[in-house]
């Protein structure tokens, strides 16, 4: 008799269902799994040899046959220990121990020793790919519950070991799936933004970045509030919609990140910058996803910009341009998100004082270059606006800012209703995002305009790209402003956050 269970594991941060197939045939008493299983996956058979064992059920070690567990598809490599619980399930049944299985349920969990059912990553992306095969019941470890406890599309059993998931087999009745809990994605209101810092044009900088997500770049002295201000750039982000919402949790549940809910606020991200490549882009023999997916839909903030290593900075060219990320390793190639805002912070030289009024400058002029080298000219071609954030006068520091957050952030929210109702038949929603062949589409420029623009390219020596970032980011000023038609006020702001004072 073959017995069949579906169970899921993860690929990367993707879910695969997984059909676990148990079959004997005759010879020494063995235990084997084939369909390449990881080594997670190959110590199961001792967790459900002395977990049945545990419950009063005959483990596989008791039976003088040899007991095959196919994991298919064959030619996709399985890990984690996810698998546990369908693989018991499936030798219960082939064995006559467990009389009857569910159709069109999946099961997931590890198992302990003792029988109990551990928690397992993955679980908020296992249960919508369940939903979109048109499965109708999933059965997870307690410990999950709160992961997957949202959906009215599937019943899902929350069970606290082996024994409870057998007495659903057998009185499935006497159960009651997870009640539906609905989610409410809530504007932050609480946010306290009243720093000395924050003056009026880095505000307006930190809006036009936000409501347009273009990529911010930060210079000055150390000390001057670099960092605050790279943090409070997530409050004036959108908020994320209940898809969006799903897709960031979905990535954290699938690292083991997710606490007990949704994800309700853009992430921020903020690596040292002693990492490693595979920590920040994705790698490592199993491919995994990095900081710049964790950061997806969120903010990626590299402090000491120059201090992080050169394959890291060049590494983030493609992710800050398409907005996703190839993870390739020699047996496996995973495509992960990487649509996030970039923001560096760093300090003109070594010692953090070139340029300064008041405090002298002790690098010299080759240290001062090769200090500024390290961040090429490509990546910086990629940011849209720079920002100075210079030393604050003392009579400054205690000064009180009367800006109304609250207020900001609602206009924020209401423009970008409009930029989103601008691109309702497109892909894209932001205007940082607008690809090339759509430029002359959405960017319409006047004769006077144009005219300008073009002194512009010919003083600056902008590049093409350039030249589009200028584009974008003036639309978007455009839109703060309540104008249809970029002028030549969008234009030459658009020109002042991409050049920097000392060009």
């Amino acid at each position: 008799m073959i017995a069949k269970v579906k169970g899921a594991t993860l690929s990367g941060i993707f879910p695969e269902i997984i059909d676990i197939e148990i079959g004997f045939s005759s010879g020494l008493s063995n235990f084997q799994i084939v369909g390449l299983p990881d080594a997670a996956i190959n110590e199961a058979k001792e967790r459900i040899n002395i977990a049945l064992k545990k419950i009063g059920a005959k483990p596989p070690n008791k039976f003088l046959k040899k007991i095959v567990v196919n994991l298919a598809p064959a030619d996709i490599k399985k890990e984690g220990t996810l698998l546990d619980l369908p693989i018991a399930l499936a030798f219960l049944f082939a064995t006559g121990q467990v009389k009857k299985l569910p159709e069109n349920a999946v099961f997931v969990g590890e198992l302990g020793l003792d029988g109990s059912l551990r928690k397992v990553k993955g679980i908020l992306p296992i249960v919508l790919s369940s939903i979109k095969k048109g499965f109708k019941k999933i059965i997870i470890p307690y410990e999950n519950k709160n992961e997957a406890n949202f959906f009215k599309e599937i019943d899902v059993y929350a069970l606290k070991n082996l024994k409870e998931v057998i007495d659903y087999l057998e009185n499935e009745k006497d159960f009651t799936p997870l009640l539906y809990k609905e989610i409410e994605i809530k504007l932050e209101e609480d946010y306290n933004l009243s720093l000395p810092i924050l003056s009026e044009y880095i505000l307006r900088g930190i809006i036009i970045s936000s409501l347009g997500r273009h990529n911010l770049l930060l210079y000055g002295p150390p000390g001057t509030g670099k960092t605050l201000i790279a943090k409070s750039l997530v409050y004036f982000l959108p908020q994320l919609s209940y898809e969006e919402s799903l897709e960031i949790s979905s990535i954290y549940s699938s690292l083991g990140l997710l606490k007990d809910s949704l994800l309700k606020t853009p992430p921020f991200r903020s690596p040292h910058h002693t990492s490693s490549v595979s920590s920040i882009l994705g790698g490592r023999k199993e491919a995994k996803p990095g900081e710049v997916t964790l950061a997806h839909r969120g903010v990626l903030f590299f402090d000491e910009l120059p201090e992080f290593r050169r394959d890291v900075l060049e590494g983030i060219r493609e992710p800050l341009e398409i907005g996703e990320i190839t993870v390739a390793r020699a047996k496996i190639s995973i495509k992960y998100p990487a649509k996030f805002l970039f923001v560096g912070a760093y300090n003109p030289c070594p010692c953090g004082f070139y340029g300064d009024e008041k405090i002298e400058c002790k690098c010299t002029l080759s240290e001062i270059r090769r200090y500024q080298k390290k961040i090429s000219g490509p990546l910086l071609d990629r940011i849209d606006i720079h920002l100075n954030v210079p030393r604050l006068e003392s009579e400054e520091v205690f000064k009180e800012k009367n800006f109304d957050f609250k207020k900001i952030k609602e206009k924020i929210l209401e423009t970008k209703e409009k930029i989103e109702f601008r691109y309702k038949k497109e892909n894209f929603k932001y205007n940082s995002e607008i690809p090339h062949h759509k430029i002359k589409e959405y960017i319409i420029l006047g004769a006077k305009e144009e005219e300008f623009l073009k002194r512009i390219i010919e003083r600056f020596n902008l590049s093409l790209r350039g030249i589009h970032k200028v584009l974008k980011v003036s639309r978007t000023i455009a839109d703060w402003e309540g104008k249809e038609k970029i002028d030549i006020d969008s234009l030459s702001e658009a020109v002042q956050y991409r050049v920097k004072e000392n060009e």
